[in-house]
Order: structure tokens, then C-alpha cells, then sequence
């Protein structure tokens, strides 16, 4: 019994290796792309524009070169440990500096751990970067299940409340007694839920996607009601926000309720990449954020460029998660209904 547990609660090494067929298989398939007429319109208002998605699957099968981002994840500890009865991948690296604060770090949809691989050095080595050493993390960065290199749940209940106690026992499993969690997107929802559930060890989070509407607001915007009276500017504004994010749910209120359905994501890289864009990221949708990062190939300031999209786009299609990822909505719905 023993040697199953300890089996069980073991970290393994882990180590990105893709096979050129795999990737031959990528660009044969975007090669084969059997396309859809132009849209009727001159704007997006009816999805991600033909000529966008053309160019970009043309660059993606000629020109792309997914060797460069495995060399980069190559460099960075990764590990496999099995909580809750699911193998969880996730980036560990510790920082040089003593009384580095341990961090977890969680990402979202459409995102991975392949977003947040730019904040990993800055954050352990601040020095580096005009910092201190008292502003040192050792940084944790997991996959969040069904998602990159973790294991795909093969029955419901993998929402933000389950991953928010598998972080805490991650933590755990490490040697962090005391730690804090940052998330954006999704991730937000997990470590306000840490907060929530007190989980043992968690000292503070910070969040990006701040969530709390009282509820009669909340209602108002999902109808696209005016702003109720006596909201400050900024409540205004935020308010204004939040309508115009529920105009832009329809790809999420589809995984919420039909993630399955989604074969052909499975099937078509050209298919699954123009899934990922076409979410409202607050500046329109497509996302403003990813398509304008279309157009660019480097940037001094850390914005995304097109092989940093290409990047995640090709994490997803190499993992075949585009379905699995998916049903994170399915299973919220599920959790927020019972």
C-alpha cells in the first residue's frame, strides 16, 4: 500500500518531445484545408475574415517553426505528478535568490502555459531586470487539466473549485508551506476560489479578471439594460464592460453547453486556430489582442507576436485539447447548477 501512495504522489520529470510526423501531419493538414466562401459583410461581424485565416495557415504550414518554442520549453523544469487521481504537468523553477516567495501561477482559455513563459525569468532572477532580490518568486506554472501536457479527465467535476484544491496540494507536494497564486481569465476564478475555500498555505492572491458583480447588476448587463442609477464613472465603465462581454459569449455558452460537438477542432489545425481566435477579449472579436499580434514578428515591450499566437495555437493542435479544453465550461456550468 505504501509503494501505491507513494507511486501516486510522485513528481517526475517531464520533457517536451514532439515527433516530426506529428508535425508533418500539421502542415499537411492545414495544406489540405478545404476553405468556405468570403463572408457576406466587410467587417468581422460574422467570425474571423477569410483573408486572415488564409494568410496566417499559410505562414503556419511554410514558414512557422514549432522546434524554436520546444527548445525554449526544453530549458524550463517540467514536471508529472498525479493529483486527485490526474497526472498534472507543470513548470517549476526556482529562483537563485534566498526567501524567494513561492508563486503559482494559472492561466486560462484560450491560453496556456505557453503564455506566461515570458514572466518566468523576470520573476526569478529580478536582479536581471533592475529588481531586488527581495522581489524574487520561485514560480510554479501548471497546465490546468485537459489542457497542454496534463492528463484529460475521463469523467465530469474538473471545475475551478477541484483545480483550486489540486494548486493547494501541488504546493504541498513541493515543500511550500506558505505560497500565493495569481490567475487570469479562467486562472482568476481558481485562486478567487482558493481564496474562498482558505486552502491551507495560501497567504494572498492576485487576480486579473476580477469577478464580483452583485447579482441585480450582474442580471442588468446580461440584458443589456441601461446602467442602473448612482453608479460612479468608473462602475459606469465597468458596467459598460461587462454588457459588452456578454454580447461576445456565443463560443462560450457552446462549450458551456455542447463541447463534444466540437470534432472538427479536433480534425482541422485551420479549424481549431480560427476557434481560438474568435473570442471577445474586451476590444472586439475576434480578439483584438491576438489578431493584432498577427501582423507582428517582434516586439521590444513583450506584446505577442505571430509566433507566440502560433505557438499556443500549435500547443493546443499537438495535445489534441481543443475538445478537452472545452469542456472546462461544460463542467463550471455543471458545478454552478448543483
Amino acid at each position: 500500500m505504501s509503494s501505491t501512495v507513494q507511486t501516486a504522489t510522485e513528481v517526475r520529470p517531464f520533457q517536451v518531445d514532439i515527433s516530426d510526423d506529428a508535425l508533418e501531419d500539421l502542415r499537411r493538414r492545414i495544406e489540405a484545408t478545404r476553405w468556405p466562401e468570403k463572408e457576406t459583410v466587410a467587417d468581422e461581424s460574422q467570425g474571423v475574415p477569410l483573408a486572415l485565416i488564409q494568410e496566417l495557415a499559410s505562414y503556419w504550414a511554410t514558414e512557422y517553426d514549432w522546434r524554436r518554442c520546444e527548445a525554449v520549453l526544453s530549458t524550463l523544469p517540467q514536471f508529472i505528478t498525479e493529483i486527485d487521481g490526474l497526472d498534472i504537468h507543470f513548470i517549476h523553477v526556482r529562483s537563485q535568490h534566498a526567501d524567494a516567495l513561492p508563486l503559482i501561477v494559472n492561466h486560462g482559455w484560450p491560453g496556456s502555459i505557453i503564455e506566461q513563459l515570458k514572466i518566468i525569468d523576470r520573476l526569478t532572477d529580478p536582479t536581471a531586470h533592475g529588481g531586488s532580490a527581495a522581489d524574487a518568486f520561485d514560480v510554479v506554472i501548471p497546465s490546468m487539466p485537459g489542457y497542454g501536457f496534463s492528463g484529460k479527465p475521463t469523467s465530469t467535476g474538473w471545475g475551478p473549485e477541484r483545480m483550486g484544491r489540486a494548486w493547494a496540494e501541488l504546493m504541498k507536494r513541493l515543500g511550500y508551506d506558505s505560497f500565493v497564486a495569481q490567475g487570469g481569465d479562467w486562472g482568476a476564478f481558481i485562486v478567487d476560489l482558493m481564496g474562498v475555500q482558505e486552502v491551507p498555505g495560501l497567504v494572498a492572491i492576485h487576480t486579473n479578471y476580477p469577478g464580483t458583480v452583485p447579482a441585480e447588476v450582474d442580471a442588468a448587463a446580461a440584458a443589456g439594460a441601461p446602467a442602473p442609477a448612482g453608479l460612479s464613472a468608473d462602475e459606469r465603465r465597468a458596467y459598460e464592460g461587462l454588457v459588452f462581454s456578454y454580447k461576445q459569449v456565443a463560443y462560450a455558452k457552446l462549450m458551456g453547453t455542447r463541447p463534444q460537438t466540437l470534432y472538427g477542432i479536433a480534425d482541422s489545425p485551420v479549424g481549431l486556430a480560427a476557434w481560438l481566435l474568435d473570442h471577445g477579449d474586451g476590444d472586439g472579436q475576434p480578439a483584438v489582442g491576438l489578431v493584432s499580434a498577427l501582423d507582428r514578428t517582434t516586439s521590444d515591450i513583450g506584446e505577442l507576436t505571430r509566433d507566440e499566437v502560433l505557438d499556443n495555437f500549435t500547443h493546443y493542435w499537438l495535445t489534441n485539447t481543443g475538445v478537452s479544453a472545452s469542456r472546462l465550461y461544460w463542467n463550471t456550468k455543471e458545478a454552478s447548477s448543483t
